[in-house]
């Protein structure tokens, strides 16, 4: 079987999740592997996409490797994906699966992108495998590779593969958006609106302007379609230690200058292949000169998004993701799916309370999730990450379980009276609700608190009721 490597890595040979690749083309020599380096030749790609193109005519099997970069793929293989779109190949008869290294932060959102391109394409597609990025120098991570391989070639063997999960049905028009509304007067606070508009993109372009109006804080936008980002990142780790990227585009100062110095920042885009766009994603990969720092930590975020939002689950996944593990309130997405001007009109009167009551929220899953992965990898590699190890530990993010020794020895007492024989109904009843008393305790401060604000609340409006004229009442 002819099988293609799409390394969409931007270290080309050096790739560890490419080494994955070449550890089974070692292993199974009866079959012809091809790779091509897309992340590392993006650019010369974009001007003549001929060589790839030949190579994926070629293929029976394409197998998409990478690392994951920000809940996704490289920006570079987003290109390349663009590329594959327009080439007019028909990949209907082809196989397609992925395999990802990473340290397993959001790499089912990264896998999830694969997998709904490769539908759009025609794709019979096949499940991938999501490796640690070390996996593949133990005995364990050896075998889950030649496994996985091997099931591949089954599957290809008796044509079995992945169903798309939701039918093809014709794209929906958006809703035209209006910007004819009051100014509304600005108070303070600054919200930087990042997007890469372009004038083709009309409503989206409308609905930044009916945000800026109807927001009740000052705005300023960034767009980076206009700004000369030279590229995307190349993981070359050259900024884990001081910082600065590898670049000297001015990209890293704008982020800071104008971005990061904002109290609140709202996202605009417009969907393409399941994402924000390969544009968006450079922005974002680029944004691994903060390392795993969560420098926006406390600044509300907002999106305003024009397409079919509402069918993209996995980009919603990412969206709400980012929010969590960056440590800011989600205030919400705007699209223009059904009522654009209402729902613009809602979150900028969301995002302006947000900021002006400093509000934030406690992260769920996605966001306490991600950031126990982080915790623990900044920590191993705390030589390399100098700057995010001086961060994790100003900031108290490294809160092991081993340092809540006083909480681990008290469930120990729990355990020890809840395992002690009892005899008799009454004895046992009397333990449990001992236990159940004990459980709520510590929450008894707080009520009581509770109890006395509430009291002093309530004096405070008959004093003011008995003040107020008798015909205001």
């Amino acid at each position: 079987m002819n099988i293609l490597i799409v390394n969409g890595s931007p270290k080309g040979k050096y790739s560890i999740t490419l080494q994955t690749g070449k550890y089974l083309e070692l292993l199974y020599p009866e079959h012809r592997f091809e790779v091509i380096h897309a992340g590392q030749i993006i650019k010369k790609l974009q001007r003549d996409f001929t060589p790839a193109a030949e190579m994926l005519e070629r293929a029976e099997l394409v197998i998409f490797s990478y690392p994951v970069y920000t809940f996704i793929a490289p920006s570079q293989l987003h290109y390349f994906i663009d590329l594959m779109k327009k080439s007019g190949i028909d990949f209907s008869e082809k196989f397609a699966t992925q395999i990802s290294t990473s340290k397993h932060f959001y790499d089912v959102t990264a896998h999830k992108y694969i997998e709904d391109n490769c539908y759009d394409m025609g794709f019979k597609y096949l499940k991938g495998l999501s490796a640690d990025m070390d996996d593949l120098s133990t005995q364990k991570g050896q075998k889950d590779a030649e496994d996985f391989f091997r099931l591949v070639l089954w599957q290809v063997e008796n044509n079995f593969y992945e169903l798309p999960q939701r039918e093809k049905r014709k794209v929906k028009k958006p809703v035209k958006a209006t910007d004819d509304c009051e100014n509304i007067a600005k108070s303070g606070g600054t919200v930087a609106i990042v997007t890469d508009a372009t004038p083709d993109d009309k409503n989206l372009l409308t609905m930044i302007e009916r945000f800026r109006k109807k927001v009740s804080l000052n705005t300023k936008v960034v767009n980076i379609s206009e700004f000369p980002i030279k590229g995307g990142c190349l993981g070359c780790f050259k900024c884990a230690v001081s910082g600065d990227c590898f670049y000297k585009d001015g990209y890293q100062q704008l982020l800071r200058d104008e971005i990061q110095s904002s109290d609140a920042i709202v996202y605009a885009f417009t969907i393409k292949d399941h994402s924000m766009g390969p544009r968006f994603k450079m922005y974002d990969d680029r944004q691994f000169c903060n390392g795993h720092r969560t420098v926006t930590m406390g600044a509300p975020v907002g999106y305003l998004v024009s397409g079919e939002y509402s069918i993209e689950k996995n980009l919603q996944t990412i969206l709400e993701g980012r929010a969590g593990v960056g440590g800011n309130y989600l205030c919400g997405v705007a699209t223009d799916e059904f009522d654009p001007d209402r729902e613009v009109d809602r979150l900028a009167g969301t995002l302006a309370y947000a900021v002006k009551n400093k509000y934030t929220q406690p992260a769920d899953f996605l966001g306490v999730g991600g950031m126990k992965i982080f915790r623990d990898l900044i920590f191993i590699m705390q030589g390399l990450m100098k700057a995010d190890h001086k961060f994790y530990k100003a900031h108290g993010q490294y809160d092991f379980p081993q340092k809540q020794m006083p909480r681990v020895l008290a469930m120990y007492l729990v355990g020890g009276l809840m395992a002690m024989p009892v005899k008799g109904g009454k004895a046992k009843a009397k333990m449990t609700q001992m236990m159940n008393e004990g459980m709520i305790m510590p929450y008894q401060k707080a009520l009581k608190n509770a109890e006395k604000r509430g009291d002093e609340k309530k004096a405070a409006l008959e004093e003011k009721e008995e003040k107020e004229p008798v015909e205001a009442k």
